[in-house]
Order: C-alpha cells, then structure tokens, then sequence
C-alpha cells in the first residue's frame, strides 16, 4: 500500500456537525452495500480497530479478510445505516441488513456501531453490536438492486425499524 493511500483524507472530516455526520453516515452505507471489502477498508485507519460481535479485526487487512469472509456467506446484502447522535469526532449509528445464507434462510440483522474518527476522517475505532433476527422472503424490505441504496428508498425510521 503506497503512503499516499495510507495517509489520504476521507472527508467529511472532524469536528462533526448533523450535516456532516449524516453525510459521513451515507457514504458508509453506500461502501459497505458495495460489498468490495478493498473499497470499504480505505475508509479506515491503517491501524484501527475493531470489535464486530466476538471477533476483533485490527488493520486494514485483517477489516479486508473479516469483510470477504463476512460477504462470502450473507448473499444478496443490503444495508441501512442511520444517524444517531455525533459529536466532535465520533458518530453513533443504528443500522439493518437483510442478507440469505447459503441454504436459503433470510435475515435481518440490527444492530448499533459507535465511531470515532482520527483527524483525517479515518474511522480508528470500530464497536459494533448485532442481533440477527430470521424472517421470511416476503418480509424483506430491502429489494433495491444490489449496491447503493436509491436516495428515495425509505431509511430506517421511515420504515419503522
């Protein structure tokens, strides 16, 4: 990785307003329903951490292996973040998911992440924690084609979760 991908600004950048946060929110989103675990790493210090359920990546390359690994089992993934709360440099949000698994069985997982940026608007600190509920093809509520939530899609509140 050359220095200046290690060291490049990902604004917004802190201190975090509401615009600023919420943009901050969105572009998280749109990375992570890209499913390119490359894409989504950038977005994170060279040497930020992680606690995602019980596993604690550390570093981009163990973010990039944990996220391929992640995605290798979760087919047809779409994700919804919201704005929480922010301040300074941290951001707070609650998220949903939908995603199949390979024998077919549907998903919705819940869940709330706390940020907290360097000053460079890389995320250095992770803490995620999910619930996966199962449900039914005809609950889903997330049928955008892969990738990036259309901007009129409902969000979370909208949809009631």
């Amino acid at each position: 990785m050359t220095n200046a991908v290690q060291s490049a600004q990902r604004p917004p950048l802190p201190p975090f307003d509401e615009r600023t946060a919420t943009i901050k929110v969105r572009l998280a989103e749109d990375a992570w329903n890209s499913r390119d675990a490359a894409r989504v790493s950038l977005a994170y210090s060279i040497d930020s951490r992680w606690r995602n359920r019980a596993e604690f990546p550390r570093g981009r390359e163990e973010i990039v292996a944990f996220l391929e690994r992640k995605w290798s089992g979760e087919s047809e993934y779409r994700l919804i973040k919201e704005l929480w709360a922010f301040t300074n440099n941290r951001i707070a949000v609650r998220f949903a998911y939908e995603w199949q698994d390979k024998s077919g069985n549907w998903f919705r997982s819940y869940g709330n992440e706390n940020w907290e940026f360097d000053e460079d608007g890389l995320m250095r600190l992770r803490f995620a924690s999910i619930n996966d509920l199962a449900i039914s093809e005809a609950e889903r509520k997330f049928r955008w084609p892969l990738g990036p939530r259309p901007l009129d899609h409902p969000g979370l509140s909208d949809l009631g979760l």
